[in-house]
């Protein structure tokens, strides 16, 4: 048995009569969550939910309407726009849509669409699943070790042979590894070595203070020194 997916339907044709009828037809493994005329209630909708696929019927692609779907492409989710001008079909393309399909809409050229839209919408979600496994850190305790997102790493602390891992939940976890071994790690994810005892997650950086080096201020308000020799990379890695 399929798994089901879930699409959401913008139209102000018809309400989308149109395309749920195709989806129906062709593809009874969606169940169609929310389908309405307006952008605006689409915004509200889409705000709180992610479908599988969206699909857009609109006459007018506004900056507005620009600005909601933008926002939706920040998912792995495929748009698929539906118009009867290859010109504005295009410009929606250009704007971050997905794909497109021309009206009047044959059900070969829907069944295709559709079939490439899901199995890029599959392939995106194993990436991202990926990624997450991928970005998460071990960092090896007394009692076994805390298993955690490297985002939420705020700074490294050396102390000798043992740094101090700072997190965003106002933990501190002490690991019997150096800094450097933490630095070859984290390089890749956007941390930075600004003095010989600090590597800062440039994602949580706050401010940056001048002075001879300087100091930054980070996500949990410490106040660190840049050190004079690091002070130009530093600045022209957050330029």
């Amino acid at each position: 048995m399929k798994t089901k997916l879930h699409a959401c339907i913008i139209d102000d044709q018809d309400d989308g009569k149109s395309i749920s009828q195709l989806l129906k037809n062709e593809f009874p493994e969606f169940e169609i969550d929310f389908q309405t005329s307006s952008i605006q209630f689409a915004s509200d909708y889409l705000s709180k939910n992610s479908p599988d696929i969206l699909f857009v019927d609109i006459q007018l692609v506004d900056e507005t309407t620009v600005e909601i779907l933008s926002k939706f492409r920040e998912s792995p989710s495929p748009i698929i726009f539906i118009t009867d001008s290859e010109k504005s079909a295009i410009q929606a393309i250009k704007k971050g849509i997905t794909d497109y399909l021309l009206k009047p809409v044959r059900n070969l050229d829907f069944v295709l669409t559709v079939n490439k839209a899901i199995e890029n919408f599959k392939k995106n979600k194993v990436s991202i699943l990926n990624n997450s496994i991928q970005n998460k850190i071990n960092l090896p305790t007394l009692q076994g070790f805390k298993r955690v997102n490297i985002d939420e790493i705020i700074r490294c602390e050396a102390d000798s042979n043992y740094t101090f891992i700072y997190l965003l939940d106002k933990t501190k976890v002490i690991v019997s590894k150096t800094l450097y071994d933490f630095e070859k790690n984290l390089s890749e994810y956007n941390f930075f070595r600004i003095h010989h005892k600090h590597l800062i997650n440039l994602e949580h950086l706050k401010e940056y203070i001048k002075g001879k080096g300087g100091q930054v201020v980070m996500a949990d308000n410490s106040v660190l020194d840049v050190s004079i020799r690091k002070k130009n990379e530093f600045l022209h890695k957050i330029a």
